[in-house]
């Protein structure tokens, strides 16, 4: 995504810059009266920014759909997580409970003296 989003910048400031050229050359190749300039000038303004104006709708268009994309990969990312500390806190309190059973046969065993009695 990363490559797209600088091929999208690349592609924006070709289009402001061949827009501008294209500007220019207008002017300098057709000359007019001052009016008629203004108003080409004006006219291209409009142009610019219409075109400047769909380019940045586009570009949040797409950074709400990656934003999305994210949040829903964190989401499930958050959602495994849990499931595997969960997983290891069951794993844990068995472990714990087997040393307790362990630690008390071993306190019963120690309490019955070698000939099998209890005291």
């Amino acid at each position: 995504m990363s490559d797209r989003n600088g091929d999208f910048g690349a592609f924006f400031s070709g289009l402001l810059m061949g827009g501008i050229i294209g500007a220019v050359s207008a002017l300098l190749m057709a000359p007019q009266s001052g009016e008629e300039t203004r108003k080409l000038l004006r006219e291209r303004g409009i142009e610019l920014r219409d075109m400047s104006s769909d380019a940045l709708e586009k570009a949040a268009a797409e950074a709400r759909e990656r934003a999305d994309e994210l949040t829903r990969l964190a989401r499930e990312q958050a959602k495994d997580l849990r499931g595997r500390a969960e997983d290891v806190r069951t794993r844990g309190e068995a472990a714990i409970e087997d040393i307790r059973l362990r630690g008390e046969a071993a306190v019963e065993a120690a309490k019955t003296p070698r000939g099998g009695k209890k005291n």
